[in-house]
């Protein structure tokens, strides 16, 4: 509806240019946005206030002048012209009850549309290092990421959705190094478990199943693994001297074979295991892109060269330094060390130069909010590579904090002190837990209440909202069991029946639902969506707490059922955006 009305408005100014009442070159970019105060209209544009100066005239002139020239509709009743040139326009009753007959024919498509025009856009999300369940932390990135997506996908984008997996470098190789000397306490090897290796009983089993299939051919013993290893942290070392040592000393004892098998083992369960848990939360992906293709393929090396040919990389100490400083970041980054190996910073600018050259127009990606210093560096390399850093749009994701009984849980991934993705779905269901992930913008901190997420309350949003849904269905069980039936052309015939004020807001809120996925869309805020479900689900719970819906008079009773499954069929279309099902009964 508000397109429409952006239209008939340009339309307008259309007309002043092509009679010379506006100048030829005048900008016609019709903004129209609903009012808050109904006194004021549906809907109102300050259009006449943008071209008051090309006009060179005063605003409230040219919104008499817009205003006059507005094509015949059946959309608009009358307008007003208010303050210093505002245009206020209030809907026909036509227009406000055509929403309904709109929603019955589109159906599960009410509120998509064909705003991105085929644009492709890639969206990075959760890409969590594979050494470890994924945790209620990592929860948090996952429900968001998939909700920018699929809206995105809504209105009109075409949508890649992909997962970064780091299998390679340091935490991959302490994660091997973990898996092995839990191996080793299976086989009998005594041995002292490093402060930083990783501690999770996930480690058990995957060293249970090496030793379970490959008994002692891993075997060695302690005192050829610990000669010469420097102090732990315990002893007064530092722990992550030790662990290296330890990677090293894996690595020299096993020999290559045995211990990439170790190290794949450890990657390809971990790596199963989470995308298991992410199908389980209804999230999928595109493409799993491995970071170690990046230097298979030579992405890396030719990344640096560039970097190099335009003059971006120096050498300092041995090693290779981005000199990122020259794009705004506040100090130079390596990316190659003085031993040769390249840096994870090196591995991400391969990733997005590979991600603009395959093609998107545009590339979301979704981090962790302690990532928040890394952007400016990315961005620094997207420029000094000569491209378009605004095609990169990072979005910071504050992680979710867990409390069970008003107490915070503590999480550490190292530690193995965590509440994992999979507990927190078995705890609270899939719905609650991508509901509450999305409830508050991504930058805010997000407490998550179990004890509420579990509640059936009107305290609990996701119940809530499920169970207006719920309450449709069951109206409409009703209706069958008292031998009614519903007649949706009748009812549409009699909508003007509706003029209980319950009945009106609910009219325009389902209006609202295409501007708010629109909305929601193009600025990456999917608790819009969950905002309007709990206004709606509000405005359904307090219509139906006030009036009978299956009246003897058949008129009224199609034109509240045909208002009322309105209402169930966008309840279901904006839960389905934010990955939650829509059930029949509760």
């Amino acid at each position: 509806m508000k397109d429409q009305l952006q239209a008939l408005i340009a339309q307008a100014i259309g007309s002043l240019i092509q009679d010379g009442t506006l100048p030829a070159d005048t900008p016609v970019d019709v903004q129209v946005t609903r009012t808050k105060d109904k006194s004021h209209g549906d809907f109102a544009t300050n259009v006449a206030l943008q071209l008051a100066k090309p006009a060179r005239t005063k605003p409230r002139n040219v919104a008499e002048a817009i205003v006059a020239r507005l094509p015949e509709s059946g959309l608009v009743e009358r307008t007003e012209i208010a303050g210093p040139g505002f245009i206020n326009l209030f809907l026909s009753e036509q227009a406000r009850l055509s929403v309904i007959a709109t929603i019955r024919k589109r159906g599960a498509r009410y509120g998509r549309s064909d705003l991105g025009k085929g644009r492709k856009v890639q969206v990075e999300f959760v890409s969590a290092n594979p050494t470890g369940p994924l945790h209620v932390g990592h929860g948090r990135g996952a429900a968001y990421g998939a909700a920018v997506a699929d809206l995105l996908e809504a209105v009109g984008f075409d949508v890649h959705r992909e997962y970064y997996v780091n299998d390679a470098g340091r935490q991959m190789d302490i994660l091997a190094t973990s898996v092995w000397l839990r191996y080793l306490e299976l086989a009998g090897v005594e041995l002292p478990f490093p402060a930083n290796a990783y501690r999770g009983d996930y480690v058990y089993d995957i060293a249970a199943t090496l030793h379970r299939e490959h008994g002692d051919n891993y075997k060695r013993e302690a005192d050829e693994i610990l000669r010469g290893l420097p102090p732990d942290e315990a002893d007064g070392g530092d722990k992550e001297a030790y662990i290296d040592a330890m990677i090293a000393r894996a690595q020299e004892l096993l020999g290559d074979n045995h211990y990439r098998f170790v190290f794949e083992l450890g990657l390809n369960v971990i790596l199963d295991d989470i995308r298991a848990d992410l199908a389980d939360f209804g999230v999928t992906y595109d493409t799993w892109y491995s970071e170690r293709s990046l230097t298979e393929k030579g992405s890396v090396n030719l990344a640096l060269e560039r970097l190099r040919e335009a003059g971006h990389l120096y050498e300092k100490d041995g090693a290779l330094w981005f000199r990122s400083t020259d794009f705004g970041d506040e100090k130079d980054r390596v990316v190659q060390r003085d031993n040769g190996q390249t840096t994870y910073f090196a591995s991400d600018i391969a990733y997005h130069m590979d991600k603009l050259e395959r093609g998107y127009e545009r590339v979301v990606d979704v981090w962790g909010a302690d990532h928040h210093g890394y952007v400016p560096r990315v961005k620094a390399a997207l420029q000094a590579l000569g491209e378009d850093a605004s095609r990169l749009d990072v979005l910071l994701v504050q992680f979710a904090i867990l409390y069970r009984g008003g107490e915070r849980v503590q999480m550490s991934t190292r530690s193995g002190s965590f509440v994992t993705l999979r507990e927190l779905r078995h705890e609270v269901g899939r719905d609650a837990a991508r509901f509450f992930y999305v409830m508050r913008r991504c930058e805010q901190h997000l407490d998550f209440d179990l004890d509420l997420a579990k509640s059936q309350s009107a305290d609990n949003p996701v119940y809530y909202i499920q169970y207006a849904h719920a309450r449709v269905c069951s109206v409409m069980r009703q209706m069958e069991a008292k031998g009614f039936t519903h007649d949706p052309v009748n009812g549409e015939a009699n909508l003007t029946r509706l003029t209980e004020d319950h009945e009106q807001a609910l009219l325009a809120t389902l209006a609202r639902y295409p501007e708010v996925i629109e909305a929601a869309a193009l600025v990456e805020e999917p608790h819009q969506v969950a905002n309007y479900l709990r206004e709606l689900a509000n405005d359904f719970h307090t219509y139906y707490n006030a009036h009978q819906f299956l009246v003897d008079d058949a008129a009224m009773r199609d034109a509240r059922l045909s208002l009322i499954l309105a209402v169930r069929q966008v309840i279901a279309n904006g839960l389905a955006q934010l990955g939650v099902s829509a059930p029949q009964e509760m």
